[in-house]
């Protein structure tokens, strides 16, 4: 039983639509990430004068780092064992998701796209998760008829 994924994915949410023998499953994992104008110990601008902004902003920017990082981990975690996967979405952490699938030689070859979307609702995606997979399969009955 061959699973396809599709993985709408931005800085809160990832939305994971897999297909099953033609019935689709939907999870979405929440991330953790905070908001950097608004992170604990600074005002509500954002803004510290001298170094203690540039301290705190980097612990701010290491923190997160490993929030990403757990966020991906999670997301990563959930779909590694399916056959095909696809990624989209309208921010730049789709990339960093891509980063990490190639990162790991056993989910590698199963990315078969990244592109970009704008923000959707959950039947949207997977309507979009649909149109991939049914172009996928008809460019692979094209291919294998050449």
């Amino acid at each position: 039983m061959k699973t396809q994924t599709g993985i709408w994915i931005d800085s809160t949410q990832a939305i994971i639509v897999r297909l099953i023998n033609h019935t689709e499953h939907i999870t979405e994992i929440n991330s953790d990430l905070e908001n950097p104008v608004h992170h604990r110990g600074e005002g509500d601008k954002g803004s510290f004068m001298g170094s203690r902004h540039i301290n705190q902003e980097g612990k701010f920017d290491e923190k997160k780092k490993n929030q990403i990082d757990h966020y991906l981990h999670k997301v990563i975690e959930f779909i590694a064992n399916d056959d095909e996967i696809y990624v989209f979405g309208p921010a730049e952490i789709k990339s960093k998701l891509k980063h990490k699938i190639e990162e790991d030689k056993l989910l590698a070859p199963k990315l078969k796209a990244v592109e970009p979307a704008d923000s959707m609702t959950n039947p949207q995606i997977v309507a979009h998760v649909k149109r991939f997979t049914m172009k996928s399969f008809v460019n692979k009955i094209i291919f294998y008829n050449q």
